[in-house]
């Protein structure tokens, strides 16, 4: 509900305080759907593009995955795959200006000098998600592998192509969107919604919490590869906390 009341409450783009002055329901109307036009017509170009090149794009998932081969069981299913990518791909390069136009829209329920970090925030946002990305790649081969050890030996994993692409396009998507947890705690304490004070409280159970999900996100019988997630994850916490002690949160 804070969130909510800060962008129902727009101001103007002049240096005026937020408290000043609001806008029309209208306004803020207009304003989203100015958004939403902008960031669907950013995804069409991206999707149509991605489409032309989605095809090589699902051979390299395969591969990655550590398959040597996929399949698929209708006519008509390869397309509806290299759609289903080129959407989904159109999605994380139109990232920036998604993530740049939902900005737009929240900043000036801001305040002046929260605003300033808009840039920041931007920037950090696309990052973090691309860094998620490319853990998300990094885990798929140990996802795959563990999951197939529950099969007895009697039994192979024949591999459909679009139920796979699926699975690892959802999977990127989820590890995109664990690694804007400094994003999410920097801008919820901007919003006095939690405070730093508040996140050293609840220090072991972040740290109990980010083990566990390390753990589900890199799943394997070492124990070093689950590390290998935690130790950023944690880092991003307690980067996020010293950011808001700091600026007085």
């Amino acid at each position: 509900m804070a969130i909510l009341d800060r962008v129902l409450r727009r101001a103007p783009r002049e240096e005026i305080p937020v408290e000043e002055q609001r806008m029309s329901i209208i306004e803020h109307l207009e304003a989203l759907r100015r958004m939403l036009i902008v960031i669907l017509i950013a995804w069409a170009i991206t999707t149509i593009a991605a489409f032309i090149f989605s095809g090589q794009v699902v051979e390299w998932l395969v591969s990655r995955a550590g398959l040597g081969h996929a399949v698929y069981l209708g006519p008509g299913s390869f397309v509806l795959t290299r759609l289903q990518v080129a959407l989904y791909i159109g999605l994380i390069v139109a990232a920036p200006v998604v993530i740049q136009q939902i900005w737009w829209f929240v900043s000036p329920g801001l305040h002046r000098h929260e605003r300033r970090l808009t840039l920041p925030l931007i920037v950090a946002t696309i990052f973090f998600f691309a860094l998620g990305v490319a853990a998300a790649m990094y885990a798929l081969p140990l996802y795959i592998r563990v999951l197939n050890s529950f099969a007895p030996p009697n039994v192979t994993y024949l591999a459909d192509v679009s139920e796979l692409v699926g699975f690892i396009l959802i999977m990127v998507i989820g590890f995109g969107l664990v690694f804007e947890l400094p994003v999410v705690l920097v801008v919820l304490g901007l919003l006095r919604i939690i405070s730093s004070r508040w996140l050293y409280k609840n220090r072991v159970w972040w740290f109990l919490g980010l083990g566990l999900a390390s753990n589900f996100l890199t799943p394997g019988v070492d124990p070093l590869t689950p590390l290998l997630m935690f130790i950023p994850l944690y880092f991003f916490f307690e980067a996020s906390a010293l950011l808001l002690k700091l600026t007085g949160r």
